[in-house]
């Protein structure tokens, strides 16, 4: 096809055949007036083809993101900036594809499309669910003033927004271990001008008794024994399921979206108490402070949740992230056998656990689940073997449930072994 025949209508296409029906008419007639006018009839879409296709080669288009990079529930601009000249045609159609996620595509009609200078166009957008979006591309529709040719050209490519999760303040932090502190956990202790520092801790049954350190007891009045070896304090890992089969909901609402909120929560909160954290993923993905990383910012790790998507994986494959000697916070969807035995079996008996099961149930009671979706069974697997847990539901906020989590925490603490 001519490239002077792509751009037209169907009222060109209309205009176009009469024309040359006209001039059919005409020679078999002999009609030399008949003929003028069915050249004109034939001339007339072809010219608004190539005047519209000369202004398409003459329209050129900016997009600017401001911010590009925000928190769900936050409010960013889209600014478009049209350049070119456009005096030949009537009106100036552009479109911005927009994922759904964002509000769909928005549309715009520019009455006096851009001559010499520059026509100013913007949109807000408020995205409730976190990820990685593209905008664009930005297709316009240019027409003449007698819709006998149009063109749809990209102005404009595709820009990045990045939705990073909400990040809600916590207080406080978990007791024993390397994150909280308390008394009951025991103590640094020095004694005298050239004399090691001492760490002491309360008795525990099963204890060796020649263990037992003296002075410190004496002095507090209970029975204290030495630490072989220096905790390792202000370590912690942030473990984050996110199992497509652990979860249930859609969208913003899911229980997927609640737990990478809280784990980008404990992550920030930790962080900002000066911990060594790093977040990691259920196949054993380590998304930031990695040892081998140097940029350990908490912007390193919203950028990598705001990516993050749902795995097929039906196992906990983190085990080996999590077999060292610091403190884990887990935040868990639904519990299998399988899923709680490769917690247990990295997490042995007196390393600091700590979890938060979602009940996933309450997120979309109406779907079927494969591996169980009650918490409570879970819950008392993982209390028996030394963990401290917090379950979470729909209607509690990220920082009343990490409350749950310290308070159960200080309570595993202080009950008698």
């Amino acid at each position: 096809m001519p490239r002077q025949f792509a751009g037209l209508t169907t009222r060109g296409w209309c205009l176009l055949a009469a024309g040359l029906a006209a001039a059919l008419c005409a020679v078999l007639v002999d009609e030399r007036d008949l003929l003028r006018l069915a050249a004109f009839a034939m001339m007339l879409p072809l010219s608004a083809s190539v005047v519209v296709g000369y202004t398409r080669h003459r329209l050129r288009a900016d997009r600017d993101v401001v911010p590009s990079r925000i928190t769900v529930g936050g409010d960013c601009q889209v600014r478009l900036t049209l350049r070119g000249t456009g005096r030949l045609c009537s009106q100036l159609l552009v479109e911005d594809v927009v994922p759904d996620a964002l509000g769909g595509s928005c549309r715009a009609v520019v009455a006096h499309p851009p001559r010499n200078g520059a026509v100013q166009l913007s949109y807000p957008l408020h995205p409730v669910q976190r990820g990685v979006h593209s905008l664009g591309p930005l297709i316009a529709r240019i027409t003449d003033p007698l819709d006998l040719a149009q063109y749809g050209p990209t102005l404009a490519g595709h820009s990045r927004l990045v939705v990073i999760p909400a990040v809600v303040s916590l207080t406080g932090l978990p007791a024993g271990g390397g994150l909280g502190t308390s008394e009951a956990a025991g103590g640094r202790m020095g004694f005298g001008p050239g004399q090691d520092e001492v760490v002491v801790r309360s008795y525990r049954h099963g204890d060796d008794l020649r263990k037992v350190h003296w002075r410190t007891t004496a002095r507090r009045d209970e029975l204290m024994v030495r630490v072989e070896e220096w905790p390792e304090r202000g370590r912690a890992t942030v473990l984050l399921d996110h199992r497509a089969a652990a979860h249930r909901g859609g969208g913003p609402a899911s229980s997927l979206e609640y737990a990478v909120t809280l784990a980008a929560s404990v992550y920030v909160h930790l962080r900002r108490h000066a911990q060594q954290a790093r977040l990691v993923t259920a196949d054993g993905l380590v998304l930031a402070g990695a040892a081998d990383q140097t940029d350990h910012t908490i912007d390193t790790a919203l950028d990598a949740l705001a990516a993050l998507r749902a795995t097929d994986q039906p196992d906990l494959a983190s085990g080996p992230a999590m077999a060292g000697r610091q403190d884990v916070v887990a935040v868990l969807g639904a519990l299998g056998p399988v899923a709680i035995e490769q917690l247990l079996a990295h997490r042995p008996r007196g390393r600091r656990s700590h979890a938060v099961l979602l009940d996933v149930a309450a997120w979309d009671s109406a779907s079927s689940d494969p591996i169980g979706a009650d918490p409570a069974q879970a819950a008392r697997l993982l209390v028996a073997a030394g963990w401290s847990v917090a379950v979470a539901s729909p209607e509690q906020s990220p920082a009343s449930v990490w409350d749950q989590l310290c308070s159960s925490s200080r309570s595993k603490l202080a009950a008698p072994r």
